[in-house]
């Protein structure tokens, strides 16, 4: 016997099965799976309308199968924390680094700041946001109000303003050869 939520499930959802299928193909790279994607997207929807009936079914289902694939994507990558065999003891621990090694980390670290603080205002920023604050593109460009285009300029001077101030000889004071803000605007401007 039918129920109502079988009805609903046939004539809303079933109905747009070719289509999601061929959703499913375009975005889906791994084709064995399609049909056990289609059937766990079923089951998440059966359980949904259970619940509630959405207002426009088919834009829920092809929202529903775009949620499926993320979630499936994203379980992909976790990695699994189980040992996989004995490994030899690492001879590197945080408590066994050298005074000269901490020191030289911390050197490091500072020629990183200052180098960062010598860069053009406007290429820091977008530096910072891209690389530190892991922000895509659009989001930097977004939030500076500047275009995607010019996000990509300001990190390829900025990244290679960084190099060359890391790993340039630098003057007799061990100083990081970095332009001095003016110098290095003419340069991209």
């Amino acid at each position: 016997m039918q129920t109502e939520l079988d009805r609903w499930f046939v004539h809303e959802i079933l109905v747009h099965e070719e289509a999601l299928m061929r959703f499913l193909q375009r975005h889906w790279p791994h084709r064995e799976e399609l049909h056990d994607l289609r059937q766990e997207l079923y089951a998440r929807l059966y359980e949904a309308g259970a619940k509630a009936r959405p207002a426009q079914p088919k834009a829920f289902l092809f929202a529903s199968a775009r949620h499926l694939m993320t979630d499936r994507l994203r379980r992909g990558k976790v990695v699994s924390i189980e040992p996989m065999g004995d490994f030899e003891p690492s001879h590197v621990l945080v408590d066994d680094v050298s005074p000269e090694r901490w020191c030289g980390g911390r050197q490091a670290l500072r020629r990183l700041a200052d180098a960062l603080d010598r860069l053009p205002d406007r290429c820091r920023e977008v530096v910072w946001l891209r690389r530190v604050e892991e922000l895509s593109q659009k989001d930097v460009a977004s939030r500076l109000g500047i275009s995607e285009k010019t996000v990509e300029k300001h990190i390829a001077k900025g990244m290679r303003l960084l190099a060359d101030a890391l790993f340039s000889s630098g003057d007799r004071t061990g100083a990081p050869k970095v332009p001095s803000n003016a110098a290095a605007r003419r340069e991209v401007d």
